[in-house]
């Protein structure tokens, strides 16, 4: 007798293993590559993408664009998150990374056909990996000295917004991101960086304010009265409602004469400027609320010289606080001098079609804002994407103050030592060293083929030149010829490469260690399953 098949999973569940699904799992990760390889570099192109919604957006960011696209396919979604791992640790190299694993999946895929065991590869591109991190921590150079610092830190965030958007105006912007994160303390918080964006003017109008910066709130009738400069005020900073609040439909109250009346309404009142005259009294000069403040206070305090704004929104306030000192009160009983903060000079000016509020010279800590000026939405919104990328590599270069070559310089040099490495070992290892060696050339290689060069012209050149010991040999996209790229000053921090080579191998050896994908079936309408009888 035969025996009855063992039923181990619902009916309906999808379930792929074996060779075949390490493979299919490759190929859909190397079409996600696919889908932002042409991004990478200076002469990379951008993506258009819309949404659900009809919102568009234009990037060449790789992590930008993954996070955009709704990727279903369960193993691909480890190459969106490395790109996610990458911005958020170093902030750049994200299309590199993605670009990276996937060469890296796609030399490994013949072996994986011909029927090597997957860990057999997922060892030999460890060892790999190591000897790729202690080769890069060797070859960086170490900058010193605070004039050379500040050079080294242009230089990479020139290198960074090489390949965005504005990159024709990269020199204006690498001084700006260099002089904004050298205002920050020691510990280089992000979150006392803002970036504020104005429609119209031009990129080079763009500028850095030593302060915090943020569009003036809307205001009442009574604020044109109100001063719009102070030197050294003191700030209110407040989470309470500065205005008369309507009763509600179904209140109902029993009043027998008018004086009673009376008393109700100027009770009303009464509140109001109760806590209008403890602020006036604390010594603020400036009141700033995340809730409302109404036309009778906006009135109050211009007839009293003080400038007040509502609606403030609360990351400006947490600023503020950072910057200014001070507490955000709920309450207004027992505020006093202690709990107000304070700056050099107060100041509203107009930025473009917009009015601005200006805090220089913070007390407590320093902080800045980035004024963006541009045309399209689309494109200063994309400037803010390519500003934030240039402010984590100077942040992280400052850091760790080690460089290298970028343009394809480092990945030939490692390419080349692991080539020579691979040949000390014995056999089926060696040729999985050659397969993870022979991936770094997809870097140089990308390049040349976004720019429009002929790759396997270049490649042979930086091969050439790399044999003969010329360690920062490397395509210059600009002059498309091959040079020593160290001293045309095409850095990047050491930290960048270390992370993308870790990130890549680790997402390899990830992918190649799933045999198997399990799907359950998707519920339908009230959570049944497939093949479960319906109540009546």
């Amino acid at each position: 007798m035969m025996a009855p098949p063992i039923v181990l999973l619902k009916d309906g569940t999808e379930n792929k293993q074996g060779k075949s699904q390490i493979v299919s799992n490759i190929n859909a990760c190397c079409l996600v590559a696919d889908s932002i390889r042409t991004t990478l570099g200076p002469r990379g192109l951008d993506k258009l993408i819309v949404n659900s919604k009809g919102e568009t957006t234009i990037s060449n960011d790789g992590a930008t664009i993954l996070k955009l696209l709704d990727i279903v396919y369960p193993a691909a979604s480890v190459m969106v998150d490395i790109a996610k791992s990458q911005d958020c640790e170093v902030g750049d190299g994200t299309t590199s990374v993605v670009v990276l694993a996937a060469e890296m999946m796609k030399r490994a895929k013949p072996f994986i056909e011909d029927g090597v065991h997957p860990q057999l590869l997922i060892r030999a591109f460890g060892k790999a990996c190591d000897e790729a991190i202690k080769k890069l921590d060797s070859l960086a150079v170490k900058v010193e000295g605070t004039e050379a610092q500040r050079e080294m830190l242009v230089k990479c965030a020139a290198t960074t917004l090489s390949s965005k958007l504005v990159s024709q105006e990269r020199a204006h912007f690498a001084e700006m991101v260099v002089d904004a994160v050298n205002i920050l303390a020691d510990d280089l918080p992000l979150k006392m960086i803002g970036i504020k964006k104005v429609g119209g003017g031009s990129l080079l109008e763009s500028h850095l304010v030593r302060g915090i910066a943020f569009k003036k709130a809307f205001s009442y009738a009574g604020f044109e009265m109100q001063p719009k400069k102070y030197a050294n005020p003191k700030i209110a900073i407040l989470n309470i409602e500065l205005e008369l609040k309507a009763e509600k439909d179904n209140a109902q109250m029993r009043i027998k004469n008018v004086a009673d009346y009376q008393a109700v309404v100027d009770a009303e009142w009464n509140i109001l400027y109760d806590k209008l005259q403890k602020i006036h009294d604390s010594g603020a000069k400036i009141v700033l609320s995340k809730l409302p403040v109404g036309d009778v206070a906006t009135q109050w305090f211009a007839d009293r010289d003080m400038f007040c704004a509502g609606r403030i929104p609360e990351d400006d306030l947490d600023r503020i606080v950072g910057a200014c000192g001070g507490s955000i009160l709920t309450t207004v009983s027992q505020i006093d001098e202690s709990l107000l903060g304070s700056c050099d000079t107060f100041s509203e000016k107009q930025v473009g079609s917009e009015r601005f509020n200006f805090f220089e010279g913070c007390k407590k800590a320093e902080a800045c804002t980035l004024l963006l000026r541009g045309g399209a939405d689309q494109f200063i919104a994309e400037t803010e994407r390519s500003l934030h990328d240039a402010i984590m590599i100077v942040r992280r270069a400052k850091k760790n103050d080690s460089v290298v070559a970028g343009g394809g310089a480092i990945e030939m040099e490692l390419s080349t030592h692991l080539r020579a490495e691979a040949r000390k070992l014995l056999g089926k290892e060696q040729f999985f060293w050659m397969a993870y060696a022979r991936a770094f050339e997809i870097i140089p290689q990308q390049l040349c083929y976004n720019a429009g060069i002929d790759a396997t012209d270049v490649l042979n050149k930086l091969r050439h030149r790399h044999a003969k010991g010329e360690i920062w040999a490397g395509i210059n996209i600009h002059k498309e010829i091959v040079m020593n790229n160290y001293e045309a000053f095409v850095w990047e921090p050491s930290l960048v490469k270390k992370n993308a080579i870790t990130a890549a191998t680790e997402a390899v050896c990830l992918v190649l260690s799933i045999d198997q994908t399990v799907k359950n079936p998707r519920t339908q309408s009230g959570g049944m399953m497939p093949g479960m009888p319906q109540q009546m």
